[in-house]
C-alpha cells in the first residue's frame, strides 16, 4: 500500500492513506479479540473463521446487526469515541444470546465525514472492548469517507455479529408455563436506545454536558455515554445451568414492545413495578421532559437490560449463575393466563 495514492481522489475529499494508517492504529485493539477460530486477520477482503462444530449436533448459525444510533451524536459533542463501540456490539450480541447462542464473531462499519485515524482508532477500540466482553473476535470491518454527504465530524457506527447454537438448544417459548419466574438483569443507564427523546429532554446542543449534576454523582455527559451493558457471558452460564424459556432484549420500545417477544400467545408477563430497581437517570429523563409513566416504560429499559423468564424450580440454578458472574439479578414477576403478553401493575 506504500505506492497507493490518489492526488485527484484526495482534491475530492477523500484521503486513502488516512485509512491505511486508521488500520495501523487499529490493529493492536482488533488482536485483543482474537479467539479460537479466528483464520485471518484485518486488511484482506473478507474476515474467516473456522467454528469448532464438534460438539453440536446440529449447529444453526444465527445473526444479528444493529448500529448505535443518536447516541453517537452524545460522543461527538464530548468529543470522546472510544465507548460507543461498545453499545453497537452490545446491540447485536444482546440480541443473539436471546435466541440461545453464543457470538462467534463480529464485523463493524464506520461512515464518516472525514478520515481522522485517531478517532477511528479509538471508535474500534472501544469495538474491540465490546467484543473481549462478549467472548467473540473482531474480524473485520469497513471506515468509508463520505465528504459532501456528511459533516466532517460526523461519523455513523453499525455492525454485525454471527453466532452459532445447537438446534435441540435454542430458546424455545412454546415450553413456558404459568408460574414461570422473570428475573430482571441490571441494566448499565439508558443503553443505546431512546436517545432522540433524551436529546430533546436535556437539549444537549446547548446544554453542558460537562456539569456535575447531583442526583446522578457524575456529569450529565458521563451519564448518557455510559456504554451498554454486554450479558453474553453471564447469560450464557445460566442457560448451562437452568431452564430457561424466554429471553428478552430490552431496547428501543421497552418493556411493552420487547418482553411481549418472548412470551408465546395466550400467557402473559406480570411484572410488580414496585420490584423494579430504575437508576436516577431515568427520573432525571421523565421530571426534566414532563413525560408519562407509561411512555418512559414504552421508551426505555428503566434499569432492566435483559429479562429472563425461567422455570420455577429453576430460580435458585439461575440467579446463582448470574450473581457469580457479577449481574446482580434479582426477581421483576411471573407468567400467568392471559391475552396481554405483559402487564406492568
Amino acid at each position: 500500500m506504500e505506492n497507493s495514492h490518489s492526488a485527484s481522489y484526495a482534491a475530492a475529499g477523500v484521503n486513502i492513506e488516512a485509512g491505511y494508517e486508521g488500520v495501523r492504529l487499529m490493529k493492536e485493539h482488533v488482536e485483543r479479540t482474537f479467539i479460537p477460530g479466528v483464520v485471518s486477520g484485518i486488511g484482506g477482503f473478507g474476515g474467516l473463521f473456522a467454528p469448532d462444530l464438534s460438539r453440536l449436533e446440529e449447529p444453526v448459525l444465527v445473526s444479528g446487526t444493529d448500529g448505535v444510533g443518536t447516541k453517537q451524536r452524545i460522543a461527538q459533542l464530548m468529543d470522546r469515541h472510544d465507548t460507543v463501540g461498545i453499545d453497537c456490539v452490545a446491540m447485536c450480541v444482546n440480541d443473539i444470546i436471546c435466541c440461545g447462542a453464543k457470538p462467534l464473531f463480529f464485523l463493524d462499519y464506520i461512515a464518516i465525514g472525514r478520515n481522522e485515524p485517531e478517532k477511528v482508532a479509538a471508535l474500534v477500540s472501544g469495538v474491540a472492548e465490546g467484543c473481549v466482553q462478549a467472548g467473540c473476535a473482531l474480524i473485520g470491518g469497513e471506515t468509508a469517507e463520505h465528504p459532501g454527504t456528511m459533516q466532517p465530524e460526523d461519523y455513523d457506527l453499525a455492525g454485525f455479529s454471527v453466532g452459532i447454537v445447537d438446534k435441540a438448544k435454542i430458546i424455545d417459548t412454546n415450553c413456558m408455563r404459568p408460574g414461570d419466574v422473570i428475573i430482571a438483569l441490571p441494566s448499565s443507564g439508558i443503553h443505546s436506545n431512546g436517545y432522540s427523546l433524551v436529546r430533546k429532554v436535556f437539549d444537549v446542543e446547548h446544554v453542558d454536558l460537562g456539569k456535575e449534576v447531583p442526583e446522578l454523582g457524575k456529569t450529565l455527559g458521563e451519564a448518557l455515554l455510559t456504554p451498554t451493558r454486554i450479558y453474553v457471558k453471564p447469560v450464557v452460564a445460566a442457560l448451562e445451568l437452568a431452564k430457561i424459556h424466554g429471553i428478552g432484549h430490552i431496547t428501543g420500545g421497552g418493556f411493552y414492545e420487547n418482553i411481549p417477544r418472548s412470551v408465546p400467545q395466550g400467557l402473559c408477563a406480570k411484572i410488580e413495578k414496585a420490584a423494579i430497581r430504575t437508576p436516577p437517570i431515568f427520573d432525571l429523563i421523565q421530571k426534566t421532559g414532563g413525560i408519562p409513566e407509561r411512555d418512559m416504560y414504552n421508551t426505555f429499559n428503566m434499569g432492566v437490560g435483559m429479562s429472563l423468564i425461567v422455570a420455577r424450580d429453576f430460580v435458585d440454578q439461575a440467579m446463582d449463575a448470574l450473581c457469580g458472574r457479577g449481574v446482580e439479578a434479582y426477581l421483576i414477576g411471573e407468567i400467568v393466563e392471559g391475552e396481554e403478553r405483559i402487564v406492568l401493575c
